[in-house]
């Protein structure tokens, strides 16, 4: 039976799309776009994380061996980025299809605005037909600016807009129960929400042109699982891998969904990097928090202590007594109010349960 996706994020690596030599893979992104324009002709919206610029911009740019790494990925990516949507864009072209650049920083998630305002161009795209390719703007984000890799800004994107699927194209079939090139290991059909260690089982490895590794797209995969998303990984160079993931035809791992968050709920789940400060909770609250099945908000009677300074609106962190993180919310007032409250009862909660996103959900 089919899988009944309509919206999809298609996150493409490095390694699908290049070659051993380090030089874009033509005639595997062209059969990529085939498979994307029969996905478009059935009516689903399709969204492209890319991967590539960097080797695109390889295949015309040579940057003098004593040039800095960061110097070096920036040029790269600056030349290739322009070849790679070009690329993108003549192949979809012969399709009748449009594509349209969209290139992103981490900071443009962190700011609420910024994020709504991204939100609003994709759907913009989509409603007009047009297939947004993504890919982190790699001239201006530069070390702790950068993403982890292109996994987790498909990951971003597929909470941002409630996609029903989020198909990561590797150089391998899956996840396995060790590593891919050890003949006794066995691919792992499906990976249920409630896992909550990968270490034991899977590879840290980074692949040879990608950034991230296994482990990586892992962790990544399980969270946008808990906001309600089915993930997939499977073999991009697997010949006509996206129909036949779809149709329940290939080899690959699929990350089980589990209930779906609030769209705000989802922005606040990845906005760890935008919080202003924490509160420290205490036994009683945590238990209150973390029991399932019931919607609990934070109030001051079982806040032990602030950390930091915070406005109405910020994003703040929630740890225990000991300081391990449980989570992260949005502040329903300052700390200097929290701070007047702390330990107080019948006040109004710090944190709304609709604005409450707890770790647990996502370890």
């Amino acid at each position: 039976m089919a899988l009944p996706y309509h919206r999809i994020i298609v996150k493409i690596g490095s390694n699908v799309l290049t070659q051993a030599n380090g030089l874009p893979d033509q005639a595997r992104i062209g059969h990529l776009v085939e498979q994307i324009a029969g996905l478009k002709k059935q009516g689903k919206e399709v969204i492209v994380v890319s991967s590539g610029a960097v080797a695109s911009g390889r295949s015309l740019v040579q940057v003098p061996e004593k040039a800095d790494a960061v110097t070096s990925r920036q040029v790269l990516a600056a030349v290739g980025q322009v070849k790679l949507l070009a690329t993108y864009a003549e192949l979809l072209g012969h399709h009748e299809l449009l594509c349209a650049q969209v290139l992103v920083t981490k900071e443009d998630f962190r700011d609420r605005q910024h994020y709504l305002n991204m939100q609003n161009c994709f759907r913009a795209l989509l409603q007009n037909s047009i297939i947004p390719i993504v890919n982190e703007n790699d001239v201006i984000s530069v070390t702790e600016l950068m993403f982890t890799d292109n996994d987790e800004l498909a990951g971003l994107v597929a909470s941002m807009l409630n996609a029903d699927a989020l198909l990561i194209l590797s150089n391998v079939d899956g996840i396995f129960n060790g590593s891919p090139q050890d003949p006794a290991a066995e691919l792992i059909p499906e990976i249920e929400p409630t896992t909550t260690s990968f270490s034991s089982f899977v590879t840290t490895q980074r692949s040879q042109f990608g950034r991230g590794g296994m482990i990586t797209k892992c962790h990544m995969a399980h969270k946008v699982a808990q906001l309600g998303i089915a993930v997939h990984i499977a073999n991009g160079k697997t010949e006509n891998v996206l129909p036949r993931l779809l149709a329940q035809e290939v080899a690959n791992t699929r990350f089980l969904p589990n209930k779906t968050a609030s769209n705000k709920k989802k922005w606040i789940a990845h906005s760890d990097l935008a919080a202003k400060g924490a509160v420290q909770i205490n036994a009683g609250a945590k238990a209150a928090l973390t029991e399932p099945h019931k919607a609990t908000s934070l109030l001051p009677v079982g806040i032990l202590g602030i950390l930091g300074t915070f406005q109405k609106g910020d994003i703040i962190r929630i740890l225990d007594e000991a300081g391990k993180p449980l989570g992260l919310g949005l502040a329903e007032y300052g700390s200097d109010k929290a701070l007047e409250r702390l330990g107080h009862q019948n006040q109004k909660p710090l944190v709304h349960y609709d604005y409450l996103f707890l770790s647990a959900d996502i370890s």
